[in-house]
Protein backbone atom coordinates (compact mmCIF):
# COMPACT_ATOMS: atom_id res chain seq x y z
CA UNK A 1 0.00 0.00 0.00
CA UNK A 2 0.98 3.41 -0.65
CA UNK A 3 1.16 6.71 1.77
CA UNK A 4 1.99 10.64 0.41
CA UNK A 5 3.28 12.59 3.31
CA UNK A 6 2.98 16.12 3.16
CA UNK A 7 4.73 17.46 5.76
CA UNK A 8 7.53 20.62 5.77
CA UNK A 9 9.35 19.38 9.16
CA UNK A 10 12.43 17.88 8.47
CA UNK A 11 12.88 15.32 11.32
CA UNK A 12 9.07 14.81 11.34
CA UNK A 13 9.29 13.53 7.77
CA UNK A 14 12.07 11.71 8.11
CA UNK A 15 10.56 9.53 11.48
CA UNK A 16 7.12 9.01 10.11
CA UNK A 17 8.83 7.76 6.62
CA UNK A 18 11.18 5.23 8.02
CA UNK A 19 8.35 4.07 11.10
CA UNK A 20 5.64 3.47 7.95
CA UNK A 21 8.34 1.92 5.80
CA UNK A 22 9.02 -0.10 8.42
CA UNK A 23 5.33 -0.96 8.46
CA UNK A 24 5.44 -2.74 5.23
CA UNK A 25 4.34 0.74 3.22
CA UNK A 26 5.47 2.63 0.28
CA UNK A 27 5.97 5.92 1.45
CA UNK A 28 6.28 9.15 -0.97
CA UNK A 29 6.76 12.28 0.24
CA UNK A 30 6.44 15.75 -0.55
CA UNK A 31 7.54 19.45 1.34
CA UNK A 32 5.85 21.95 0.40
CA UNK A 33 2.06 22.90 -1.34
CA UNK A 34 3.79 22.94 -4.76
CA UNK A 35 5.27 19.17 -5.02
CA UNK A 36 2.41 17.97 -2.79
CA UNK A 37 0.18 19.53 -5.73
CA UNK A 38 1.56 18.00 -8.65
CA UNK A 39 2.00 14.08 -6.32
CA UNK A 40 -1.83 14.07 -5.64
CA UNK A 41 -2.24 15.20 -9.61
CA UNK A 42 -0.11 12.26 -11.01
CA UNK A 43 -0.53 9.95 -8.49
CA UNK A 44 -2.82 7.79 -6.60
CA UNK A 45 -2.71 6.56 -2.69
CA UNK A 46 -3.97 4.61 -0.66
CA UNK A 47 -4.05 7.33 2.03
CA UNK A 48 -2.47 10.84 2.38
CA UNK A 49 -0.94 12.37 5.49
CA UNK A 50 -1.38 16.08 5.17
CA UNK A 51 -0.02 18.66 7.15
CA UNK A 52 -1.74 22.32 7.49
CA UNK A 53 0.80 24.60 7.38
CA UNK A 54 3.38 24.38 4.24
CA UNK A 55 5.59 26.48 2.15
CA UNK A 56 3.59 27.84 -1.16
CA UNK A 57 0.00 27.24 0.39
CA UNK A 58 -2.18 25.42 2.59
CA UNK A 59 -2.65 21.32 3.26
CA UNK A 60 -6.86 22.67 3.43
CA UNK A 61 -6.49 23.89 -0.30
CA UNK A 62 -4.49 20.91 -1.60
CA UNK A 63 -7.46 18.35 0.06
CA UNK A 64 -10.13 21.02 -1.38
CA UNK A 65 -7.76 20.32 -4.87
CA UNK A 66 -8.01 16.54 -4.57
CA UNK A 67 -11.61 16.36 -4.07
CA UNK A 68 -12.03 19.04 -6.87
CA UNK A 69 -10.57 16.11 -8.96
CA UNK A 70 -12.55 14.07 -8.03
CA UNK A 71 -10.18 11.42 -6.33
CA UNK A 72 -10.93 9.60 -3.59
CA UNK A 73 -8.05 8.62 -1.45
CA UNK A 74 -7.94 8.63 2.25
CA UNK A 75 -6.77 11.66 3.53
CA UNK A 76 -5.50 12.71 7.18
CA UNK A 77 -5.45 15.88 8.27
CA UNK A 78 -2.12 16.58 10.54
CA UNK A 79 -2.49 19.77 12.48
CA UNK A 80 -1.15 21.83 15.59
CA UNK A 81 -3.31 20.56 18.94
CA UNK A 82 -5.44 23.45 19.20
CA UNK A 83 -6.27 24.39 15.83
CA UNK A 84 -10.26 23.33 16.26
CA UNK A 85 -10.57 25.17 12.42
CA UNK A 86 -8.22 23.42 10.49
CA UNK A 87 -10.14 20.02 12.15
CA UNK A 88 -14.01 21.32 11.04
CA UNK A 89 -12.70 22.83 7.56
CA UNK A 90 -10.77 19.18 6.63
CA UNK A 91 -13.66 17.18 7.83
CA UNK A 92 -16.23 19.54 5.77
CA UNK A 93 -13.86 19.30 2.49
CA UNK A 94 -14.13 15.28 2.84
CA UNK A 95 -10.80 14.43 5.05
CA UNK A 96 -11.51 11.01 6.48
CA UNK A 97 -9.92 11.86 9.94
CA UNK A 98 -7.77 14.11 12.05
CA UNK A 99 -5.07 13.75 13.77
CA UNK A 100 -3.30 16.66 16.29
CA UNK A 101 0.79 17.46 16.74
CA UNK A 102 2.28 15.74 18.90
CA UNK A 103 1.40 12.07 18.11
CA UNK A 104 2.41 9.27 18.95
CA UNK A 105 3.55 6.67 15.99
CA UNK A 106 1.38 3.85 17.32
CA UNK A 107 -1.48 6.58 16.69
CA UNK A 108 -0.76 7.46 13.34
CA UNK A 109 -0.35 3.92 12.31
CA UNK A 110 -4.42 2.66 14.20
CA UNK A 111 -5.84 5.86 12.41
CA UNK A 112 -4.09 5.05 8.57
CA UNK A 113 -5.30 1.49 8.99
CA UNK A 114 -8.92 2.93 9.60
CA UNK A 115 -9.23 4.67 7.01
CA UNK A 116 -8.14 2.60 4.40
CA UNK A 117 -10.37 -0.41 6.03
CA UNK A 118 -13.21 1.99 6.35
CA UNK A 119 -12.65 3.19 2.59
CA UNK A 120 -12.11 0.41 0.98
CA UNK A 121 -14.36 -0.57 -1.73
CA UNK A 122 -13.67 -4.47 -1.12
CA UNK A 123 -14.68 -4.42 3.13
CA UNK A 124 -14.82 -8.17 3.21
CA UNK A 125 -12.04 -9.15 6.22
CA UNK A 126 -11.21 -11.51 3.56
CA UNK A 127 -10.65 -10.62 -0.33
CA UNK A 128 -11.55 -14.10 -2.21
CA UNK A 129 -11.04 -15.11 -5.61
CA UNK A 130 -12.12 -18.85 -7.30
CA UNK A 131 -9.95 -20.89 -3.94
CA UNK A 132 -7.61 -18.28 -2.90
CA UNK A 133 -8.07 -15.91 0.24
CA UNK A 134 -5.76 -12.44 0.85
CA UNK A 135 -6.03 -11.32 4.11
CA UNK A 136 -5.24 -7.52 4.17
CA UNK A 137 -5.04 -7.32 7.58
CA UNK A 138 -2.28 -9.95 8.30
CA UNK A 139 -0.63 -9.75 4.96
CA UNK A 140 -1.56 -13.24 4.51
CA UNK A 141 -2.66 -15.71 1.25
CA UNK A 142 -4.45 -18.61 1.64
CA UNK A 143 -5.11 -21.09 -1.25
CA UNK A 144 -6.97 -24.25 -0.21
CA UNK A 145 -6.69 -22.60 3.28
CA UNK A 146 -3.20 -23.26 3.00
CA UNK A 147 -0.84 -20.03 3.74
CA UNK A 148 1.43 -19.11 1.10
CA UNK A 149 4.76 -16.85 2.12
CA UNK A 150 4.99 -14.13 -0.19
CA UNK A 151 8.04 -11.72 0.54
CA UNK A 152 6.49 -7.46 0.70
CA UNK A 153 6.71 -7.02 -3.42
CA UNK A 154 4.82 -10.52 -3.95
CA UNK A 155 2.21 -9.29 -1.46
CA UNK A 156 1.96 -5.82 -2.63
CA UNK A 157 1.97 -6.76 -6.17
CA UNK A 158 -0.80 -9.26 -5.59
CA UNK A 159 -3.14 -7.25 -3.16
CA UNK A 160 -3.16 -5.18 -6.53
CA UNK A 161 -4.39 -7.43 -8.32
CA UNK A 162 -6.81 -9.23 -6.00
CA UNK A 163 -9.12 -5.63 -5.68
CA UNK A 164 -9.37 -6.01 -9.43
CA UNK A 165 -9.92 -9.62 -10.18
CA UNK A 166 -10.22 -9.77 -13.87
CA UNK A 167 -9.13 -6.32 -15.00
CA UNK A 168 -6.31 -5.38 -17.31
CA UNK A 169 -4.11 -3.86 -14.85
CA UNK A 170 -1.19 -1.52 -16.69
CA UNK A 171 2.45 -1.96 -16.03
CA UNK A 172 2.79 1.72 -15.22
CA UNK A 173 0.36 1.71 -12.40
CA UNK A 174 1.82 -1.74 -11.12
CA UNK A 175 5.16 -0.23 -11.18
CA UNK A 176 3.75 3.03 -9.29
CA UNK A 177 1.86 1.15 -7.04
CA UNK A 178 4.22 -1.18 -5.41
CA UNK A 179 7.51 0.52 -5.81
CA UNK A 180 6.87 4.23 -5.51
CA UNK A 181 6.55 7.15 -8.12
CA UNK A 182 9.53 6.85 -9.70
CA UNK A 183 8.81 3.89 -10.92
CA UNK A 184 7.52 5.40 -13.82
CA UNK A 185 11.16 7.01 -14.70
CA UNK A 186 12.28 3.49 -14.76
CA UNK A 187 14.31 2.40 -17.95
CA UNK A 188 12.80 -0.66 -18.19
CA UNK A 189 9.60 -2.47 -16.39
CA UNK A 190 11.24 -6.07 -16.76
CA UNK A 191 11.63 -6.25 -12.54
CA UNK A 192 8.00 -6.63 -12.85
CA UNK A 193 7.86 -9.71 -15.00
CA UNK A 194 10.48 -11.24 -12.41
CA UNK A 195 7.84 -10.74 -9.54
CA UNK A 196 4.89 -11.89 -11.71
CA UNK A 197 6.59 -15.19 -12.73
CA UNK A 198 7.72 -15.63 -8.55
CA UNK A 199 4.33 -15.22 -8.01
CA UNK A 200 3.27 -17.77 -11.11
CA UNK A 201 5.31 -20.34 -9.68
CA UNK A 202 3.93 -20.18 -6.19
CA UNK A 203 0.43 -20.22 -7.11
CA UNK A 204 1.06 -22.82 -9.38
CA UNK A 205 3.24 -25.02 -6.68
CA UNK A 206 -0.13 -24.49 -4.65
CA UNK A 207 -2.82 -25.36 -6.94
CA UNK A 208 -4.65 -22.25 -6.99
CA UNK A 209 -7.09 -21.65 -9.54
CA UNK A 210 -6.14 -18.66 -10.67
CA UNK A 211 -3.27 -17.38 -12.96
CA UNK A 212 -2.15 -13.88 -14.42
CA UNK A 213 -2.83 -13.48 -18.11
CA UNK A 214 -0.20 -11.29 -19.89
CA UNK A 215 -1.71 -8.66 -22.43
CA UNK A 216 1.18 -8.08 -24.73
CA UNK A 217 2.68 -4.53 -24.42
CA UNK A 218 0.35 -3.54 -21.58
CA UNK A 219 0.37 -5.26 -18.75
CA UNK A 220 -1.78 -8.54 -16.98
CA UNK A 221 -4.88 -9.85 -15.55
CA UNK A 222 -5.78 -11.80 -13.03
CA UNK A 223 -8.06 -14.44 -14.19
Amino acid sequence: MKILIVEDEPELLKVMSVFLEREQYVVERATDYASGLSKIANYTYDCILLDVMLPGGSGISLLRALRDMGKLDSVIVVSAKDAVEDKVQGLELGADDYLAKPFHLSELLARIKTVIRRNNQHREQALEFKNVKLFPEDRKLLVNELEVCLNRKEYDLFYYFMIRPGKLVPKTALAEAVWGDSADQADSLDFIYSQIKNLRKKLKDSHAEIDFQAVYGIGYKLM
